[in-house]
């Protein structure tokens, strides 16, 4: 089943509404099982980032995916994204290029600057970045007019065919929009029934922004997540036992999954679910043939909770809210 609805990017390029997203994927062989089935279901936006680490395995998927006549290039829309080393105006290239190796395409459909905080860079040594203290060490302010040049050089030369931003606010997204040739195609950033972003929403819908909804079902695992960071577990939002989202899923014969991200594309907001269960990855796509209606609507709305809600804060990366870029405070 493909996704029937899509958001239409500043470029006129078309972005299925629903994809798939691969953080936390486990091995390189779960994340080929898990593309390999999202393809077979219909599945044409995925969703990576450098720092996932998994953009070779993708890549060598879609590339026998291509070279086996089964689908084109341009039948797939492709998002990476630039990480928190490459947050500096010297390295947007180098990483765009590490990206584009790693998945074996001579294009990404969308490229995004994944956070709006900068770690030092270190070439040598057992990770990317400088730590110090047991900690990532991080630039100073970030300067985003500097760093948005360079990611419009990745359109320039073909490598990118559109770009934007992730976990930005409205006033980092307005110090883009400032200097920016090529206006942000895209903001990627958690959107669920308990975090609804209303005025975030808001100010990308005004400016031409498209949305996209990484944590769309509040992310049940993500204990697991911050476990293997090194990090304390944290009382989780539990979307899909919400009695609310429950008799909506009854009403209309769907699971609670299905109903939460449903009402992301009621909103206009595409949506990201990471799964590597087949049954899952089959469930999350099987939401177009039913519509929410207003009164459905009115009792999602009602289930905001706000900041509290958020799961991806970022925190797990010790004293990052210290920095003043950072934009979760």
């Amino acid at each position: 089943m493909a996704s029937k609805i899509s958001l239409t990017l500043p470029s006129g390029q078309k972005m299925p509404a629903l994809g798939i997203g691969t953080l936390e994927t486990n091995s390189e062989e779960e994340v080929e099982a898990a593309i390999n089935v999202a393809l077979e279901l219909g599945y044409r936006h995925i969703d990576t980032a450098f720092v996932y680490q998994n953009e070779k395995p993708i890549g060598k998927v879609i590339n026998q995916w291509i070279s086996s006549g089964k689908l084109k290039r341009e039948d797939l829309f492709i998002t990476t994204k630039l990480p928190l080393v490459g947050v500096h105006p010297d390295r947007v290239e180098m990483f765009m290029k590490k990206s584009l190796e790693n998945l074996q395409l001579d294009y990404v459909d969308l490229y995004l600057i994944h956070f709006p905080v900068g770690f030092k860079y270190q070439e040598d040594g057992p990770h990317m970045f400088v730590i110090e203290n047991g900690a990532p060490v991080t630039e100073p302010k970030t300067d985003h007019a500097a760093i948005w040049k360079k990611m419009e050089e990745q359109v320039d030369a073909g490598r990118a065919k559109s770009i934007g931003l992730s976990n930005y606010t409205v006033s980092q997204i307005a110090t883009v929009l400032k200097s920016a040739r090529i206006k942000p195609a895209n903001l990627q950033v958690e959107v669920h029934v308990y975090l609804q972003q209303r005025k975030l929403l808001e100010f990308c819908k005004k400016n031409g922004i498209t949305v996209v909804a990484h944590t769309p079902l509040a992310n049940p695992n993500f204990n697991k997540f911050l476990e293997k960071m090194g990090s304390k577990p944290k009382k989780l939002p539990d979307i899909l036992n919400d009695p609310v989202v429950g008799k909506i899923a009854q009403k209309h014969k769907k699971t609670a999954a299905q109903v939460a991200l449903r009402f992301l594309l009621e909103i206009g907001v595409a949506a990201i679910p990471k799964s590597v269960t087949p049954k899952r990855i089959e469930e999350n796509i099987s939401i177009f043939d039913f519509k929410l209606d207003c009164k459905d609507m009115k009792a999602l709305n009602k289930l905001e909770v706000g900041e509290p809600a958020r799961i991806a804060d970022f925190k797990a990366i010790r004293g990052i809210e210290n920095h003043p870029d950072y934009p979760m405070k």
